[in-house]
């Protein structure tokens, strides 16, 4: 193979025919990936350089790719990343692979703090009484005097008497038709003036939060006004809690997504995930404070002063029934780490520990989101409802499958 000349076009066409006859799914998608890892090109240069010739050193990296996915090895673990939501993450061998159904999950932890910790509503202002009111006053006088003044007119055009009218003729009707016309015109004229005078005014000055024009000494009496208001409250923060952290995805993706306004806490058993997160975290360019990874059993690693001071406990834990094990696809149940797959008889195992764990986690109101086995969802929000959690709900993925329990801890706890 090496002694030939392979171009890109040769080598894609080869690879798909090649997977197709070993019962790859989507032979030609996996040949892209394939190539794209092994030359380091976007899928869409791979089209835009079909004549390129693969020199040695890529031809025996996509020999070998070609090798270990027509065995079934995953794309995610031969490529070494995935893209997941708005990041890339590293994947490897001994970690469990991020899938779309987890993407929804922290849509879910997104929406939650976008509305209920984020966002919360702005505190009412209330008018005082400012130096500048006086002037606004005044002119709100002069309006009024020159409304007067045209009222004055028109009352005496109206009061000639019938003899007055008989005596002067048609001339009577011009007079009075003149002196509306005069009124008319005259408040006209003041009103244009006012309203350049105004524009005028706030050209040069600088306006108050009404629309009032500040000029000297009241410029300064405002900015001391606006400094001794009190300051406006300091942006939110929220904290989340990750159980089972595996790449780091979700956790990754909240901090990446809402930066400086979300930080993580994430823990898994597998010391392989810790040091995959990390990498994926430094890649990022995220830090520490931002998205903290430790290696423990579940949350037996947070300190008991965090107790009670997360928003979020969010977990994809091992779900898959035991029994269901044996019919995962060959990709999946040979490849992927049983540790992070198998969820005991019911599946439920690790959520009822998760369970149990999060009104000591959580603060009043937090949220304890979980991503479930299908066949499972229903026991598991009973089980919320029985450990007196409320508003809880099942979420379906994209293809209509119960996916997610959500639920709200009403009644956090303090252990002993």
């Amino acid at each position: 193979m090496a002694n030939e000349i392979w171009t890109i076009k040769r080598c894609l066409e080869w690879t798909k025919e090649y997977l197709a006859e070993r019962g790859e799914e989507h032979p030609r998608l996996s040949a892209e990936w394939l190539l794209c890892a092994a030359t380091g090109l976007a899928r869409i240069d791979l089209y835009m350089r079909m004549d390129e010739t693969l020199d040695a050193a890529q031809l025996e990296t996509m020999h070998a790719a070609v090798v270990r996915r027509a065995k079934g090895e995953p794309l995610q673990y031969i490529t070494g990343s995935t893209q997941f939501r708005m990041i890339d993450v590293a994947c490897a061998p001994g970690v469990l692979i991020p899938r779309p159904e987890t993407e929804m999950l922290v849509e879910e932890v997104l929406n939650y703090l976008d509305t209920e910790v984020l966002s919360p509503e702005a505190a009412a202002r209330q008018r005082v009484e400012l130096p500048w009111n006086d002037e606004v006053e005044e002119a709100r006088k002069a309006e009024a005097a020159l409304a007067d003044e045209r009222a004055t007119a028109e009352r005496r055009a109206a009061n000639l008497t019938a003899a007055d009218e008989a005596a002067l003729g048609g001339d009577v009707l011009g007079s009075r038709a003149y002196a509306e016309e005069l009124a008319d015109r005259e408040a006209e004229e003041a009103a244009a003036q006012a309203a350049e005078a105004e524009a005028a005014e706030a050209a040069e000055s600088e306006l108050d939060e009404y629309g009032v024009a500040i000029e000297g000494a009241d410029q300064e009496t405002a900015l001391a006004q606006d400094t001794a208001a009190p300051a406006p409250a300091e942006p939110c923060t929220a904290r989340v809690l990750e159980v089972g952290c595996g790449t780091g995805c979700i956790s990754l993706s909240l901090a990446w997504e809402r930066r400086g306004h979300v930080t993580c806490t994430a823990t898994d058993i597998e010391s392989r995930a810790i040091d995959l997160a990390t990498k994926n975290r430094d890649t990022l360019g995220l830090t520490a404070d931002e998205v903290a990874f430790s290696l423990t059993n579940l949350v037996s690693s947070i300190p008991r002063e965090e107790w009670g001071t997360f928003d979020v406990l969010v977990s994809n834990p091992p779900y898959i029934p035991t029994d269901v094990m044996r019919s995962l696809p060959h990709e999946v149940k040979d490849f992927e780490p049983d540790l992070a797959l198998e969820g005991g008889a019911d599946g439920l195992d690790i959520f009822r520990r998760l369970l149990n764990a999060a009104p000591y986690m959580l603060r009043t109101g937090g949220l304890f989101a979980c991503e479930l086995y299908e066949g499972t969802l229903d026991a598991a929000a009973e089980l919320c409802r029985q450990a007196g959690l409320s508003d809880v709900r099942i979420v379906h993925d994209l293809t209509d499958r119960p996916r997610i329990v959500r639920a709200i801890v009403t009644e956090p706890k303090q252990r002993q």
